[in-house]
């Protein structure tokens, strides 16, 4: 199954694919993570995405393009993947659906002060990107404990230092939120027009959410 996750910034998309993948079998491709990585080891495309990323603007589509389509294209994405974080307009989900189908967009939806609270808690390892979350949540309904390491700014996984990424700083954030509203919001219509969005409300931590979610997936 081909898997979009939907939704702005710090509504889990990337903590919802990391789990979600180890269930399904199938590899949680994010394209941030991609660029991240380039831009950590200074490659000239690296170099350019930096330049867009420490705006707060989107990376042009034949970045994005090209390093998902090579990505695309390994034995591990034959029976499927989850995307996280592509597409983010309706030109590149035009230009995915040239070489990959899409079987289920997952819209996460969530109040906007509740993602500014999350983004600006998150903590992620700077070695091997395991994401963690300083906040506690508790109001309007929604109930969002902290996901917090054993060892404070220590990761579980790796024992790597956590950090807070330069786009999870409020400024950053904001720019962020209303880039997603401009441009990536109508992909919830696109893809409810073509029959395969799915809605689903945040109301707690991924111990709720991803049986939730698995639920909706079986169901496709």
């Amino acid at each position: 199954m081909n898997i979009i996750f939907l939704g702005p910034p710090g509504s889990g998309k990337g903590t919802y694919s990391s789990r979600i993948k180890d269930i399904l079998h199938i590899p949680h491709i994010s394209t941030g993570d991609i660029l991240r990585n380039e831009i950590k080891n200074n490659t000239e495309i690296g170099k350019k995405a930096k330049e867009y990323c420490d705006k707060g603007e989107l990376v042009p589509d034949d970045i994005i393009l090209e390093i998902l389509k090579k990505r695309l294209s390994q034995e591990d994405a034959k029976n499927g993947f989850i995307l996280d974080g592509f597409p983010r307009t309706i030109s590149q989900a035009q230009s995915l659906e040239k070489f990959a189908k899409i079987d289920v967009a997952l819209n996460l939806v969530i109040p906007e002060d509740i993602l500014i609270e999350k983004l600006t808690s998150r903590r992620v390892c700077e070695k091997c990107g395991a994401i963690y979350n300083i906040a506690n949540i508790n109001r309007n309904g929604i109930k969002m404990p902290p996901m917090l390491p054993e060892k404070p700014g220590i990761c579980d996984k790796c024992g790597g230092k956590l950090i807070q990424r330069r786009d999870d700083k409020e400024e950053i954030i904001k720019d962020r939120l209303k880039v997603y509203k401009e441009q990536t919001e109508p992909l919830i219509k696109y893809y409810r027009d073509k029959g395969i969005l799915v809605d689903v409300k945040i109301h707690g931590p991924p111990e709720i959410m991803v049986p939730e979610i698995l639920k909706i997936l079986e169901n496709k």
